[in-house]
């Protein structure tokens, strides 16, 4: 007899809790090979491929497209049937995920379980009141964070819901349905004065109308960075106009000697890594519970990338040991993959200083907003003809705007000002970036 053998979404690592469900990749009674995409999902770091441990039928599936499942939850059931294969199921399945269990994410090993099981008591009996079934003190069985929060904000005891998921998991569903529940008690008042006359009761505010978008998955988790920045860092923006004329010209002649073609982003990120160099102070982090500012030695640079998903923030790695062609490669690379959607949260995490060319919106300037917990970001306008005095004469010349926002807690408005300025010298004068090369 064929064994049944349940496959659940493994953990995603990064601190994420859950992933929805964008399309399936197979059907009910398909035949899958081991390490076989079966599912594609998005998290809030990126869109990913899960391949399933395990060979044999297909005999359910857990989970709609569109739908949010826990890590832990089932996500389909395979029938496997030879000896053999069935054996080797097993030991997968013994190991937890053995195997490349999440493409991007690396070998899951097998871990101990981090959450706690936590069943309801016996029922205890009470002179005045029905028998009912209390939760001991100790962890609730939540795995999300928006779960509790959406708990707190409606006075919910989370002990006294009964969870649906696996394991009593308390789900984002059992928390609605509790808010939402007719016969639930509304939040205890301020007591009144005996004497007050009785309040008239307030109708509940109406929604506002209009269209409602969600805010989850990669949209969801820049909303809460970019919120983050703004609550904790304390930022101050300058910025500067430049004749890139120069650098444009540059550009043009290595272009028109053979090889790759040198983008001007490419040349942006090789002058941001000199710049860092002069001014290590905006290559580093703040550690709030220490006290302390943490200087990075290595400028991974992170550049903005606007996909269909939303804002994401692809990292070149080590930027700070290539020359521009190496960087022209791997920000064609990266800026590919987001496209498709095919980056892996190691692509989108651990950045230490962010380049955001907005001038390919059309836009001349800005004020970014830092990427949490870096401590600066650069951005760049378009480069268009304007009037400019050069040499002592009116001229037209190709000019942009760069602005850097900073945390002002890492350095002060002089340190900021010198690394502008040393941007802006590079872009005006390309040759001083040959003393760095």
């Amino acid at each position: 007899m064929p064994k049944v053998l349940e496959f659940k979404l493994p953990d995603l690592g990064e601190g994420l809790t859950e992933a929805e469900i964008v399309r399936w990749l197979v059907e009910v009674g398909e035949v899958v090979a081991v390490d076989q995409p079966v599912v594609e999902v998005e998290t809030a770091k990126a869109m990913v491929e899960v391949p399933c441990p395990y060979g044999g039928v297909v005999t359910a599936r857990f989970g709609d497209e569109g739908s949010e499942l826990p890590v832990g939850a089932p996500l389909l059931t395979v029938a496997v049937g030879p000896p053999q294969e069935r054996a080797e199921a097993e030991d997968a399945e013994s190991s937890e995920y053995s195997g490349n269990v999440l493409v991007g994410y690396g070998t899951a090993a097998a871990t101990a379980r981090r959450r706690s099981r936590v069943r309801p008591a016996a029922p205890v009996a009470t002179p005045r009141a029905a028998p009912v079934a209390v939760r001991p003190a100790g962890p609730v069985p939540v795995i999300s964070p928006l779960v509790r929060r959406l708990a707190r904000e409606h006075g919910l005891d989370l002990r006294e819901l009964r969870g649906t998921g696996p394991e009593g998991l308390i789900l984002r569903a059992d928390v609605e349905s509790a808010v939402q529940a007719p016969d639930r008690a509304p939040a205890p008042a301020a007591s009144a004065s005996v004497d007050a006359p009785a309040s008239r009761p307030v109708a509940p505010a109406a929604a506002p109308a209009g269209e409602r978008v969600p805010l989850k998955g990669i949209r969801g988790a820049v909303a809460d960075k970019l919120s983050r920045s703004r609550t904790e860092i304390p930022d101050a923006t300058c910025w500067v106009d430049a004749d890139a004329t120069e650098l444009m010209a540059a550009r043009a002649a290595m272009n028109g000697a053979g090889g790759p073609k040198v983008s001007v982003l490419a040349l942006l990120a090789r002058i941001c890594t000199a710049a860092l160099a002069r001014h290590p102070e905006l290559n580093s982090t703040v550690d709030t519970a220490a006290r302390e500012i943490v200087r990075l030695p290595e400028v991974h640079l992170g550049f903005a990338a606007q996909t269909e998903r939303g804002l994401v923030v692809p990292v070149v790695r080590d930027a700070h040991r290539r020359n521009v062609d190496s960087l022209g490669a791997e920000l064609a690379r990266l800026t590919e993959a987001a496209r498709t959607g095919s980056l892996t949260p190691a692509e989108l995490t651990g950045g230490t200083f962010t380049l955001n060319n907005y001038g390919v919106f059309g836009v001349d300037g800005s004020t970014p907003i830092i990427n949490h917990p870096e401590a600066a970001m650069l951005g760049v306008g378009r480069i268009i003809p304007k009037p400019w005095v050069y040499e002592g004469e009116l001229a037209v010349r190709q000019v942009v705007q760069l602005s850097l926002t900073f945390d002002h807690r890492v350095c002060d408005g002089g340190t900021a000002g010198g690394f502008l300025r040393y941007v802006a010298d590079c872009v005006e004068h390309p040759a001083v970036l040959l003393r760095t090369l």
